[in-house]
């Protein structure tokens, strides 16, 4: 490892490497590059799946990858320029990076950074190349992230210091998942107290949102998922529908139950045929629907205009509307201050020769949150 004097050297370690979209991820030695300026070089410690970097996985067309950006590690090297972070520093990585001088991110409404927003190329936000090869050919990074590696280079602004204390196998979870379902109830919709709500979806971020809502106060907290084991981990959840156990429509359902319908409703599952079921079932007047999962297909929404004349709200979330580097270290305080669950959100732990394994559990709906652990 160089010293903080010394310019850092290129490295080689293991990465699991996607070769094609949906064939299992290859182990190889990749050569990672030293970070340029405003970047740092940080040793993954543990990375956990999250079901975006299935869906990319499934259907992206740049290849070769390496996924992954749900994430804890340590700083081993800095670039130039870089004076937030010293070696040895704990991070997590963060898939939207926070610039704080571009118009979203002084303007206290929005957390899009206009500098380090979502990178969907697979290269680095600063000079558009990558920071893994092998034998000299290039492998791309998803999300400016790729935590899938024993090492990786990301952008000095899409990393959040955390607490020495802050155990990094447990808090990689607020890099995305659990931070992205707790903003959308506390952010993008603000839950009052008292409040009704359906969530659609029970994955990691939808039991988030359950969470968030439970911890505001809400009094009924209805979850929608045909997957019964899901309701083993509510979180809050007071009402369970599987919409397989019904001949009607889920959403009639829901506004039978509710009294003509939630105060808000959550669409988790990257479904956008969902959207319009979701806003079918918030009621009228301020029913505010909030949209969260990633579509694999048909990204465009359909819904009645009715929807909207009747006072209803559709509105979209990206992680959360949490702003990286301000927001996160708070999160992480209160998971330290048992404010706030994750441990409940695992359940499984894996070495990092496994994650194919880890793939298959999330594919099959058998896990919530899988936290692979990197080599020592």
């Amino acid at each position: 490892m160089s010293s903080s004097v010394d310019k850092p050297n290129c490295i080689t370690c293991k990465a699991m490497v996607a070769w094609e979209a949906g064939k299992d991820l290859v182990m190889e030695e990749v050569e990672v590059s030293p970070p340029q300026p405003h970047e740092i070089r940080i040793k993954v410690v543990c990375t956990s799946l999250c079901r975006t970097d299935i869906t990319a996985w499934e259907s992206q067309a740049i290849f070769p990858r390496i996924f992954g950006h749900e994430a804890s590690g340590i700083v081993e090297s800095v670039g130039e320029g870089v004076t937030e972070f010293v070696e040895g520093d704990h991070v997590l990585t963060v898939f939207i990076g926070e610039c704080k001088m571009c118009k979203h991110c002084e303007s206290g409404k929005s957390n899009m950074c206009q500098v380090l927003g979502l990178e969907r190329r697979g290269v680095m936000h600063s000079d558009q190349r990558t920071r893994f090869s092998i034998e000299g050919k290039p492998v791309y990074h998803y999300c400016a992230v790729s935590s899938f590696s024993e090492y990786t280079v990301v952008h000095s602004g899409c990393a959040v210091k955390v607490s020495l204390q802050a155990p990094l196998e447990k808090i990689c979870l607020l890099s995305c998942g659990v931070a992205a379902g707790l903003g959308a109830a506390w952010n993008v919709a603000d839950i009052s107290k008292g409040s009704t709500l359906v969530v659609f979806g029970l994955g990691t971020v939808g039991l988030a949102v359950a969470q968030g809502a439970k911890l505001r106060g809400a009094s009924q907290i209805i979850g929608v998922d045909i997957n019964p084991e899901k309701y083993k981990k509510a979180f809050g959840v007071t009402d369970f529908l599987n919409p397989n156990d019904y001949e009607e429509p889920i959403q009639q359902v829901i506004k039978r139950i509710s009294g003509g319908g939630t105060d808000y409703s959550f669409e988790c599952i990257g479904n956008t045929g969902m959207v319009t079921t979701a806003l079918q079932s918030c009621c009228d007047g301020w029913g505010l629907t909030v949209t969260l999962g990633v579509p694999k297909v048909k990204p465009e929404i359909e819904s009645h205009y009715s929807a909207f004349l009747s006072g209803k709200t559709l509105k979209g979330s990206l992680f959360g509307g949490w702003k990286p580097k301000s927001d996160l270290p708070e999160l992480v305080n209160k998971y330290m201050n048992q404010e706030i669950q994750i441990d409940e959100f695992i359940t499984h732990n894996l070495p990092f020769e496994d994650i194919n394994k880890a793939f298959t559990l999330m594919k099959e709906g058998k896990c919530l949150r899988c936290v692979i652990h990197m080599p020592n």
